[in-house]
């Protein structure tokens, strides 16, 4: 047992919330999680995780065994005792702006300021705007509640698919705190990984909640950059795999995020670059590496329907299409601002007949994508006599999918943005390959 835990009360049980205070229960911190969504937090008491997370039902349950981790629908319950208390609440983009809407952020703290019986450290663990710790300390000052109140900044690093694995051996914290005991009691929370010797990163809240917005956008910025490569060595007849592979083991460059596709999307580099861009021209300093970043994103996901358009003979019309991978990513079941949200609907729009799998977002992708898409069961009942199969998500799946299966197609023409299988071995199976930055077979 940890010999000295700290009462931590976490809001929001998404993807942040949960696996964070999961993790924090794991450690041995008393932890009780509170969401308004009472079916949510209901299905949680009977071990039921809402999201797909790889690892994180396992924690959840031995937390909740251990007797460290709670969960709750009423505030009240929930910070009674906290010493600190996490927001992990979204910040989606504005609607008609690029600013990150943060309403639900202040909603938060000022529940959780209201209903404290002692006096706490509130922290955002949720991606905010640079300034909102700042925000939040002249809205409590507003409150006039009895208690103290110290505002922290706390950014989390969290790959969804990886996200319990990223938690608990980081490759840093960053606890941005305006005084000496917001910052203890921070470290006091991150204790138990010092066994690791991750770096614990002091800085005031303003340098944390930039840290957050730079690290995602230097992120898109490395992707967006690998997939340009990768048009430049199409038309030079380059290898793109081998390029990455030489420029990534210089320790200054680093081989993460270095595989081209179809852009990116999900529910953090999407916003965070756009927030990011709102910030600095806000502030007068307009950044335009990061506004470029942006606008060839957009562009990438335009680019890829003509390449499929190509690959099917110059016209969708009549022609079943497979479409392998639906979420953002792999190993989650997140659909925010995914690919196939795109494309799936500009496939249908050219008259197409689409097909669609994906190990884990098929529900959440019913709801959301045009009527018009139809679901297969597995890989292999999907691209049976399609005309055109596309890999849009790295799903380990279609990674083990021998290539002898695509001889199921009506006409074997494969289009993997996500350069899953190896060129030789898609020719000698006969198939027609066109993947990203290396030379199409069978063309």
């Amino acid at each position: 047992m940890l010999e000295n835990p700290v009462r931590i009360a976490v809001v929001g049980t998404g993807y942040v919330g949960l696996v964070t205070g999961a993790c924090f229960a794991d450690w041995g911190h008393k932890v009780v999680c509170v969401d308004r969504d009472e079916v949510k937090i209901a299905a949680l008491k009977k071990g039921r995780i809402p999201i797909y997370e790889p690892g994180l039902e396992v924690i959840v349950s031995r937390a909740v065994e251990s007797g460290c981790l709670h969960f709750t629908s009423d505030m009240k319950e929930a910070v009674k005792d906290a010493e600190v208390v996490f927001l992990g609440v979204g910040t989606p983009t504005l609607k008609g702006t690029n600013h990150a809407d943060v309403s639900a952020v202040y909603a938060a703290a000022e529940s959780v300021c209201r209903n404290l019986t002692r006096d706490a450290v509130l922290v955002t663990k949720s991606t905010v705007p640079v300034g909102t710790a700042e925000q939040l300390r002249a809205r409590i000052a507003k409150l006039g509640i009895a208690h103290k109140v110290e505002v922290a900044s706390n950014p989390e690093f969290l790959r969804e698919g990886s996200a319990v694995i990223d938690f608990m051996k980081p490759d840093r914290v960053i606890v941005g705190a305006d005084s000496a005991f917001a910052a203890s009691l921070l470290e006091r929370v991150y204790d138990p990984i010092r066994v690791h010797s991750v770096p614990i990163i002091v800085s005031n809240t303003t340098s944390a909640e930039l840290i957050k917005y730079a690290a995602n956008a230097f992120l898109a910025t490395k992707v967006t950059f690998i997939n340009e490569m990768a048009d430049i060595a199409e038309r030079l007849g380059a290898d793109i795999t081998k390029v990455a592979h030489g420029i990534g083991l210089d320790h200054r460059i680093g081989t993460a995020f270095l595989n081209p596709g179809p852009g990116f999307g999900g529910s953090c580099f999407p916003k965070d670059t756009r927030a990011l861009a709102a910030i600095a021209q806000d502030v007068g300093s307009p950044s335009r590496l990061v506004d470029a970043v942006i606008s060839a994103n957009h562009n990438r996901m335009s680019s890829m329907i003509h390449r499929i358009i190509v690959a099917a003979g110059g016209s969708l019309h009549g022609k079943r299409v497979a479409v392998l991978g639906l979420t953002f990513k792999a190993n989650t079941d997140d659909m925010r601002e995914s690919v196939s949200m795109i494309i799936i609907p500009a496939l249908l729009n050219e008259g197409a007949d689409v097909v669609a799998h994906d190990p884990a977002g098929m529900e959440h992708a019913s709801a959301l994508l045009p009527s018009g898409v139809q679901y297969a069961g597995s890989p292999e009942e999907c691209i049976k006599g399609a005309d055109v199969t596309i890999i849009l998500t790295e799903w380990d799946a279609y990674k083990r999918l021998p290539v002898e299966r695509f001889s199921l197609m009506q006409t074997p023409v494969v289009v993997d943005m996500r350069n899953l299988y190896a060129v030789d071995a898609m020719k000698k199976a006969g198939v027609t390959y066109y993947s990203l930055g290396r030379p199409p077979v069978g063309v």
